[in-house]
């Protein structure tokens, strides 16, 4: 053995909510008898290594980390714990540190409680002491994950971050309402998308507008949050609009449990399908109406397709074989002046087999469903003017109604707050407590945050200042949007998206007559508007 005063020790301490909240296991104790434990043996202390908060299933510990390369860079060869399991609670990559690494490391290794120390002839029992504290990790984990189902399953939202649009209650942690700021923002991005804007043209808006992105804006209103570790881009991206589309937690319901570890020594993760996802609905302010997600959904489910020269499908994700519910796909055709066919997917991928053709020219559909829309749409003069009434009552009084005041309180306060922060900053950097880089790193986050508030004010402001239309002007501009739905005259994917459910397309055939054959289809539109229209 090695002479006491050769050694340069390494004292390993770490502490997870897995080890319970006893004093014995807390890190203050630890230090104290790893502290004693040197000193009665005349060991020098080279350094100490905290991981507080880590699992023991988890070898992947800052500290832990830095004791290793310590070790590697020869500055360390000797390891001292309180017992094995600070080590660690896998068996297998314990037992590789304690068997296998340190010795050809030529690094002693103790284990004060537990009585083992590297040096000595009798460490058989080790290895079943490494297995016993991974049982006890193991059993920690089904115990936390029912307990966190159980919750999810009663409703609570048990994520680290609320989502955007929303916070944490001040007063429920597992409950959330809606953010003022990010909550306007996840409005208006539906009201974009109920209106045709596809999530590209979103994401771009928002940057234009210079609105923070999910990301930034959690670490703006998160302190100890970097926001190089969450985004690299910093921006606004159409794969989050769609994200953010298709998530129910802003019809006011939570659904949870998408993924699920492989192993609770494992990072690895797997997706769980839908129908495996704990939802639970109504537990939280809504931000959006069943009408308009639905709307959106079935817009960003919609299969695309991509623009042939000057053709485009407006039928896509629409029109569907009325046999088998496929999309109807285009396909080319020799007819003269028309763009396509459109024919069953099914057919078109699998053949007869599959289903039959069940093909329609684009224009004829087209013209069928145009002159359906029409019809359902033509309302009287008397009708008409019913509704501008109710209409412009109903618009004067949101105008006159709409109030600003809690949102700009709201941002008033937290403005108050940053002014302190940033003044506390510039203090405690003037009486060396912060250095300039810490400060020149937290700084410009605080600074751009007050930045957006303010716009955010002055938009508020300037619309606040917007003088109330008369009655006339009011009447004049619904009368021009009623008409865009009344007096139609071409079809558009945002008006078939909004009346639209979908349009069945059945299997044609052929019949011959005094000019010749003569080709009998039944076509029916599904409206969103509780209406069907079957034409033949």
């Amino acid at each position: 053995m090695k002479a006491s005063s050769t050694y340069k020790a390494a004292l390993y301490m770490r502490l997870s909510r897995d080890d319970g909240a006893a004093e014995s296991a807390s890190i203050t104790t630890q230090r104290k008898m790893l502290k004693s434990y040197a000193a009665d043996n005349g060991y020098l202390v080279f350094d100490e290594y905290v991981d507080d908060g880590w699992s023991g299933t988890n070898f992947d510990r800052p500290d832990f980390k830095r004791m290793i390369a310590d070790i590697e860079a020869k500055k360390v060869n000797l390891v001292i714990t309180k017992d094995l399991s600070r080590l660690g609670r896998d068996y297998i990559t314990t037992g590789q540190y304690t068997e296998i690494y340190f010795p050809s490391k030529g690094v002693r290794y103790i284990a004060i409680n537990d009585g083992y120390d590297s040096d000595s002839p009798y460490t058989d029992i080790a290895p079943f002491k490494n297995v016993i504290n991974e049982m006890y990790a193991r059993d920690t984990s089904k115990k936390i994950r029912s307990a966190f189902t159980t919750k999810m399953r009663n409703g609570a939202y048990i994520a680290a971050f609320a989502p955007y649009g929303y916070q944490k209650d001040p007063a429920d942690k597992n409950h959330l309402v809606v953010d003022a700021q990010s909550g306007e923002i996840v409005k208006q991005i539906f009201r974009m998308a109920a209106n045709g804007a596809l999530p590209i043209e979103i994401s771009r808006t928002l940057n234009t507008q210079n609105v923070p992105s999910p990301a930034v804006y959690r670490c703006m209103t998160h302190d100890s949050l970097d926001v190089s570790l969450y985004s690299q881009r910093q921006e606004w991206t159409s794969a989050t609009i769609t994200k953010m589309l298709r998530n129910v937690v802003y019809l006011g319901h939570i659904a949870q449990g998408k993924t699920t570890k492989v192993s609770f020594k494992s990072h690895l993760t797997v997706t769980n399908p839908r129908d495996k996802w704990i939802v639970v609905e109504n537990t939280h302010e809504a931000l959006v109406d069943e009408e308009t997600f639905d709307l959106v959904r079935r817009r960003t489910e919609a299969r695309t397709c991509e623009k042939k020269g000057e053709f485009y499908n407006l039928f896509s994700g629409i029109a569907k074989c009325a046999d088998c519910g496929r999309n109807m796909s285009a396909t080319g055709t020799r007819k003269k002046g028309s763009p396509a066919n459109l024919t069953c997917g099914g057919y078109k991928l699998y053949g007869a087999d599959e289903c039959s053709n069940h093909f329609i020219d684009y224009n004829v559909l087209y013209e069928i469903v145009l002159t359906s829309l029409k019809e359902q749409l033509s309302i009287s003069r008397e009708e008409r003017s019913t509704i501008l009434d109710n209409l412009n009552k109903r618009q004067l009084s949101i105008v006159k109604q709409q109030d600003h005041s809690k949102e700009i309180g709201d941002i008033k306060k937290r403005l108050r707050e940053l002014e302190s922060i940033i003044g506390k900053l510039y203090d405690d950097n003037a009486a060396g407590r912060l250095s300039d880089a810490r400060m020149n790193k937290l700084l410009p986050k605080y600074e751009q945050e007050a930045e957006t508030l303010e716009k955010r004010m002055a938009a508020i402001e300037v619309g606040k200042d917007t003088p109330v239309p008369s009655e006339q002007a009011s009447r004049e501009k619904l009368d021009r949007l009623l008409r865009q739905f009344t007096d139609i005259t071409e079809l558009t994917p945002k008006l078939l998206f909004k009346l639209i459910d979908h349009i069945e397309v059945g299997q044609g055939h052929y019949e011959k007559g005094a000019n010749g054959k003569v080709k009998h289809q039944t076509v029916r539109i599904f409206y969103r508007f509780q209406t069907q229209a079957t034409i033949k």
